[in-house]
C-alpha cells in the first residue's frame, strides 16, 4: 500500500510518499480500506516532535479517518466485512490502509458520506466535549469562539447555537467573515495581534462573556481572561502552540473558572465513543449540523496539506483522499 511517513522530525520536506507493508489485524482489530483521512494540527505538531516521540521513525502520520472494512482479526463483534466505519486517535490514517483497534471504531449511517465522517470524528467530538460537557451552553450564554472560520471553530460555533448560545467569533482575516458568519457566529471580529478585548466587551454589553474556547496558543490567554465576565468558564486546549507557562491561581481575576479540554475525558469508553458519534452523524443527518471542507488532497500530497494548513488561510476541515 502507499502511505505519508515522516522520515524524521522537521519541516513539510520530511514526508514522504512511500510503499509500505500492508497491515494485519491483530486480535481485537480490524483492517480498513481508508476513503479519507482527516488532517489535524496534531499531525503537524507529531512532525515537528511535539509528540508521538515514543514511536520510532519513520512513522505513518494521521489519526483520523473513514473507510470500509476489509477484515476482522480474532475476537472482534459488531463489524462486518463491507461494513463502513469511521475513527479517531487511530495512528497511521495517512494511508490505504489501516488496523484500528475495534474499540476506536464507530458504525458511519448510510445518510453520511465517507468524507463527513472522516471530518467530524477529531473536530466534531472536540466541540461536543467543549459544548456540552466541559461547559454545557445554557440558553443565551455568550461564548468567545477562537479561529472561529477554523474545522473546529465552524462546528463549535454550531453546537453553541443549537444550545440556544449566541457566538462571537475571532478570525484571522477579513476572507474569513462570511464563513464564521455562515455557521451562525453573531458578531466576528478579525484579528490577528489579540486586540480583541475591546469589541469582545462592547458586544457583551460590557459584562463579558460566559466562556471562551482558546486553542490559539499564549499569545491571546491575557485576552481571553480580560473578557470574561464574573464566574465566566475558561475552555483552553490545543497543545501544540503551547502553553501559557506557571499560573498563580490567586491572580484569576472575577472568580473565573480556567481548565484544560482533554479530548478523552469525553470519550474515555468505547460505549461512549460511539454515544456521541452518533449524536454528531444524527445532527448532520438532520442537516442541524454541517462540515465545511476547506480543502480535499491527494493523499500524496500531504505536505501541501501541512503548509496550507500552517499559514493559517485555509477554513474548515482538510481531508487527504488515498
Amino acid at each position: 500500500m502507499k502511505a505519508v511517513v515522516m522520515k524524521q522530525t522537521g519541516d513539510v520536506g520530511v514526508l514522504a510518499y512511500l510503499d509500505q507493508p500492508d497491515p494485519v489485524p491483530e486480535r481485537g482489530m480490524v483492517l480498513v480500506q481508508i476513503a479519507a483521512a482527516g488532517v489535524n494540527f496534531m499531525d503537524i505538531g507529531v512532525r515537528q516532535g511535539m509528540a508521538w516521540n515514543e514511536i520510532p521513525n519513520p512513522k505513518i502520520l494521521g489519526v483520523e479517518g473513514a473507510g470500509r472494512v476489509l477484515a476482522v482479526g480474532e475476537g472482534v463483534a459488531g463489524f462486518a466485512i463491507g461494513q463502513r466505519v469511521a475513527w479517531v486517535y487511530a495512528p497511521g490514517s495517512y494511508a490505504q490502509k489501516i488496523a484500528v483497534a475495534a474499540a476506536s471504531l464507530v458504525p458511519i449511517p448510510d445518510a453520511i458520506d465517507d468524507n463527513t465522517a472522516a471530518s467530524v470524528m477529531m473536530q466534531g467530538l472536540t466541540a461536543s466535549h467543549f459544548a456540552t460537557d466541559f461547559h454545557p451552553v445554557q440558553p443565551g450564554d455568550i461564548a468567545f469562539v477562537h479561529a472561529a472560520a477554523g474545522g473546529l471553530g465552524l462546528l463549535l460555533t454550531q453546537i453553541i447555537k443549537l444550545r440556544g448560545g449566541r457566538v462571537i467569533g475571532r478570525v484571522s482575516s477579513p476572507a474569513k467573515v462570511a464563513v464564521a458568519n455562515a455557521a451562525g457566529a453573531d458578531h466576528v471580529i478579525v484579528d490577528t495581534d489579540g486586540n480583541f478585548v475591546e469589541q469582545a466587551l462592547a458586544l457583551s454589553g460590557g459584562e463579558g462573556v460566559h466562556v471562551v474556547f482558546d486553542g490559539s496558543g499564549p499569545s491571546t490567554f491575557q485576552g481571553s481572561m480580560d473578557v470574561l465576565r464574573r464566574s465566566g468558564t475558561f475552555c483552553w486546549y490545543g497543545p501544540v502552540l503551547g502553553g501559557p507557562g506557571p499560573i498563580d491561581i490567586m491572580s484569576l481575576p472575577r472568580s473565573i473558572k480556567l481548565g484544560y479540554a482533554t479530548f478523552f475525558d469525553h470519550i474515555h469508553t468505547p460505549q461512549l465513543l460511539r454515544a456521541h458519534a452518533a449524536r454528531l452523524f444524527g445532527w448532520l443527518a438532520e442537516g442541524k449540523l454541517n462540515v465545511h471542507v476547506g480543502g480535499v488532497y491527494p493523499l500524496a500530497e500531504a505536505a501541501k496539506a501541512h503548509a496550507d494548513m500552517a499559514s493559517r488561510a485555509t477554513t474548515g476541515k482538510l481531508l487527504l483522499v488515498p
